[in-house]
Formats: structure tokens, C-alpha cells, sequence
């Protein structure tokens, strides 16, 4: 399926565990709709952002062992949403492939840079202040965008330029990620009918 299919650029994505049980769906052309239950607060309100600040039109309902710890949903949420971004852009011709963004939320600065590359690499420059943010552990952030840009298959660079709390600073990156996909998966007008951008011819 490539980005001018008649085809809606959507997948859904189910995962059973015996750590967690995810339901998620993902409509790319959207209008940042979202029902978001993922069983750990914080990482509904990342999701939100997300999805509002990319158009993303997305569904999620999610049971895991959060009585242990929050480590398996949020990770593994991250690999639903990446597999799910994958299979929605199928050879991911067509579109843009490339995009950079800064993103301000008060006194943090993030920049996200993503190529759809089908190879799949995180750098991962941002050392939160706070251990937790709530009962949130701000080290699980990166766990969820690396599990996401592996089954998505991006090469993803996540930079923290300025930022001393870690709430802004988590919210400056989950809304960056949002709209730099939002323009890296955009149709790329005048590119053949549905080509993949690649001197390789593929991806």
C-alpha cells in the first residue's frame, strides 16, 4: 500500500501476552481523535499529545502487569504502534520520508528527526532531571520510543536541547514525535505515482 492508494492509510494491531493484552489502532489521514486507555496514566497523556499534534486518529486499550511495574505496556505498546505505523505506510512510497522538528514547551526545547528508512536505529539524547514524573518512570519514555522505532522502521534522533523539568521536557518530545511524523508521512506531490524515495528504488 503506498501513500496514494485509494486504500485509507490505517492498521490495527493486536498483541497477547503473557504480560500485557493491547488493542490498538492507527488512522494516519486523521483529525488527532483518540481513545486512550493504556492502563498507565502518564503514557495516556504522551499518547494524546502524539496523536493531537500529528492528526493522528488513534485507539488504544491496553492490560499489563502494572502491579510489577509499567515496564512491559509501555514497551510493549511502543512495538504495537510501531508495527502498526509500518503497516499502515506499507512500502512507505510516496511520502515524504524526512522530517525535523523542534519543539518548545516552555523552558525545554526538543528536536525530533526521523527518516522512514526501514532501518530501524534510535539516538537517544535526553536525560530527564527526574526520576519520575507522578508514578510515571521517566526512563520508560525511551523504552517506548525505541520499541517504537524498531517496528516501525525509523531512524529516529531524539535530542534535548535546553529543559529542566522533566513533564516539559517529556511533553516537548512525545509532541515533537507527533508532528515530525505527521510531515514525514505526508504524500510527496509531483513523486511519481506512489515511488519510494530511494536512489535504490527501495526501501
Amino acid at each position: 500500500m503506498t501513500a496514494d492508494s485509494s486504500r485509507p492509510r490505517q492498521a490495527a494491531i493486536r498483541r497477547t501476552t503473557t504480560e500485557t493484552d493491547i488493542a490498538l489502532e492507527l488512522f494516519l489521514d486523521g483529525q488527532g481523535r483518540r481513545e486512550i486507555a493504556s492502563g498507565v496514566p502518564f503514557l495516556d497523556h504522551m499518547l494524546t499529545l502524539f496523536a493531537v499534534h500529528g492528526f493522528f486518529d488513534l485507539s488504544l486499550q491496553a492490560k499489563g502487569d502494572v502491579e510489577i511495574d509499567d515496564h512491559h505496556t509501555v514497551e510493549d505498546i511502543g512495538i504495537c504502534l510501531g508495527q502498526a505505523l509500518a503497516k499502515a505506510l506499507g512500502d512507505k512510497g510516496g511520502i515524504e520520508r524526512y522530517a525535523c522538528v523542534h519543539l518548545p514547551m516552555d523552558e525545554a526545547l526538543a528536536r525530533v528527526v526521523v527518516d522512514l528508512s526501514n532501518r530501524p536505529l534510535l539516538h537517544w539524547q535526553v536525560t530527564p532531571p527526574d526520576q519520575k514524573v507522578g508514578n510515571f518512570d521517566t526512563a520508560l519514555a525511551k523504552e517506548f520510543v525505541r520499541a517504537f522505532s524498531q517496528h516501525g522502521g525509523l531512524t529516529l534522533h531524539v535530542d534535548l536541547l535546553r529543559g529542566d523539568n522533566s513533564h516539559h521536557i517529556l511533553e516537548a518530545i512525545f509532541k515533537g514525535l507527533g508532528r515530525c511524523l505527521r510531515q514525514a508521512t505526508r504524500p510527496l506531490d509531483g513523486f511519481g505515482a506512489g515511488g519510494v524515495l530511494s536512489s535504490k528504488g527501495s526501501l
